[in-house]
């Protein structure tokens, strides 16, 4: 029965959209070489990507009622307009002060509705046992599309292009994401899979979520967005501090989030989900040890990003699945709203401080921060493993007795 529910051309076109709109995030990465060619820093860098944080947040609190009025579907399609009209801001303004700063504020709003929906598109069309690893699906095609924004913009550069280029090809690609989408609609229209009326946030579902065991996977996914937030908007000015070609990092961890949703997702999700998250949070501590100690290996760097799109992709994809399953009866929505919130705001928010970082202190200051996230995200999941041992060996005595 869960496997008639999941029809495959549905997920597929979801999958392919959501690959076309990430390039549009993805692109957002070049913004410190943008805005550098434009006499800015990386200070003024994060203060423009951080300028989605705010519509970003103010899009996933609304994101539920829009679904609830117009459908999940058609909502993520009107995004891609959002994604695209940024993406065609980017390209084409050429200062670097407050009309880039509303052209992220733009960003936030696509990148926000878009984010947030599609997990809760899967959930529509997915029986719960089946979540975790379309989830991974899902989150593989959206990692490959944010690392594809990079690698364009460094094809385009290679190619005596502007860098502005990558921006043009994030418009289009945004068009052509919304477009599928809003077929999408249409068929699960037709099917009937629309789910109507149970998408709304409200702050009594959010205390309730709060209470339950899907807080940890919101907390966890919001220190692993200030990771990613903080690690691939400023890559460029990492690689340049290390001598390194930007792509590779782009290129090793956008290979990994794929293969090892393909190959290896399929069987994290058959394991106990807190021991797979011990070994993919070690994962992730050990790949930011690694981008420390590098000092020229180009291979090294090459390697330490397929780790980390190894460990960081994976323990999004089974937290992703956790935030859901572990939602209290009848409010999954909520906590996948509530855990695209608590991203966004990671992903968003962290820039603003990783760039004064880097102008005030250098990359490396940056690096030991992302690094004492990953710390604390690994705490976290010994936490929630010792929380669980303390808690049978209580059931235990209580048979005993």
């Amino acid at each position: 029965m869960a496997r008639k529910k999941v029809d495959g051309g549905e997920f597929a076109v979801l999958c392919i959209g959501g690959f076309l709109l990430s390039i549009a995030y993805g692109v957002t990465f070049l913004i410190p070489v943008l805005v550098g060619q434009r006499g800015g820093d990386e200070a003024l860098a994060g203060l423009i990507i951080s300028a989605a944080t705010v519509s970003t947040v103010i899009m996933v609190i609304l994101s539920g009622h829009i679904a609830d009025a117009i459908g999940s579907a058609r909502a993520v399609a009107v995004s891609g307009l959002f994604l695209a009209a940024s993406a065609l801001g980017f390209a084409i303004i050429p200062s670097a002060g407050l009309s880039l700063m509303i052209v992220g504020f733009i960003l936030g709003i696509g990148w926000g509705a878009f984010y947030t929906l599609g997990p809760i598109l899967v959930a529509a069309i997915v029986e719960p046992v089946h979540r975790i690893r379309f989830f991974a699906l899902l989150s593989g095609s959206m990692m490959s599309g944010i690392g594809a924004g990079p690698i364009i913009g460094r094809i385009a550069t290679g190619w005596s292009m502007p860098i502005e280029t990558a921006f043009v090809f994030a418009f289009l690609s945004s068009l052509a994401g919304g477009a599928l989408y809003f077929l999408l609609h249409i068929r699960l229209t037709k099917a009937g899979k629309i789910l109507p009326h149970v998408n709304k946030i409200s702050f009594g579902a959010t205390r309730e979520v709060i209470a339950s065991p899907a807080i940890y996977s919101i907390v966890m996914v919001g220190i692993g967005g200030a990771m990613f937030g903080g690690l691939s908007s400023f890559q460029t000015s990492y690689a340049k501090a290390h001598g390194f070609d930007y792509s590779l990092f782009f290129i090793g961890f956008m290979s990994a989030a794929i293969l090892s949703r393909l190959f290896v997702a399929g069987y994290v999700v058959k394991k106990d989900p807190l021991y797979s998250l011990l070994i993919l949070t070690s994962l992730t501590l050990a790949s930011i040890l690694l981008f420390l100690m590098l000092i020229s290996s180009q291979l090294a760097y090459l390697g330490g990003a397929a780790m980390l799109g190894l460990g960081y992709g994976l323990t999004y994809s089974v937290i992703n699945g956790l935030a859901a399953n572990e939602a209290p009866a009848g409010l999954m929505p909520q906590s996948l709203l509530l855990f695209s919130l608590a991203y966004i705001i990671g992903v968003f928010g962290f820039p603003l401080i990783a760039g004064n970082l880097i102008v005030s202190s250098g990359v490396q200051t940056m690096l030991y921060v992302v690094l004492m996230l990953a710390v604390l995200n690994f705490a976290l999941v010994l936490f929630r493993i010792a929380q669980r041992a303390t808690g049978a060996n209580e059931a235990s005595v209580l048979r005993r007795k």
